[in-house]
């Protein structure tokens, strides 16, 4: 707060009594430079909850404010977190659009999308098992199975079973065919 905001806070008397050289004038002085970092702060809040502008170390707690504190879920305070910034940044950012899709075929392949950064995942719902979901993993994504299984186990609906496997037809696929020599 500018001194002159606070001086328009205090009544007549002390208003006249607060010029320049007086004690009233420099602990005016001093409330202004307390209120400067304060000030500093509150005038970029907006940055703090805005996912892409906010300081490195605020995205996980973003991201369990969104609750989406299963993808950053780590045995120890200090231990790495488990996605890139960038990827957690965007899990944040479409926070709401999760929360929205959240039970859903749509909104668990889109978690999936976002977290890994891999597209491709595929839910089947066998006719012959209801209530059950198979998550087929692409390739790409096939070495963060464990953060998959974790995405995947929180998403789904609490009366489903789940299992998830990579997808061999597409594994082979990629891979070059050996062929003897």
């Amino acid at each position: 707060m500018r001194r002159a905001a606070i001086e328009r806070l205090l009544p007549a008397a002390y208003q006249r009594a607060a010029g320049p050289g007086s004690v009233l004038g420099a602990l005016l002085d001093v409330m202004e430079a307390l209120h400067a970092p304060d000030e500093a702060v509150l005038a970029d809040v907006d940055a703090l909850f805005a996912p892409y502008r906010t300081p490195d170390g605020f995205v996980a707690y973003l991201t369990r404010w969104v609750a989406m504190d299963h993808v950053v879920a780590a045995p120890r305070a200090d231990a790495p977190l488990p996605l890139p910034l960038g990827r957690l940044r965007d899990l944040v950012a479409h926070g709401a659009l999760l929360a929205r899709w959240r039970g859903t075929p749509y909104g668990m392949r889109t978690a999936l999308e976002l977290a890994t950064g891999v597209t491709g995942f595929v839910l089947d719902e066998p006719a012959d098992r209801p209530f059950h979901v198979v998550v087929r993993v692409p390739p790409a994504a096939a070495d963060r199975l464990a953060l998959v299984t974790r995405i995947v186990e929180a998403e789904k609906p609490a009366a489903v079973t789940v299992e998830v496997t990579t997808d061999p037809a597409t594994a082979a696929q990629d891979q070059p065919s050996k062929e003897p020599s």
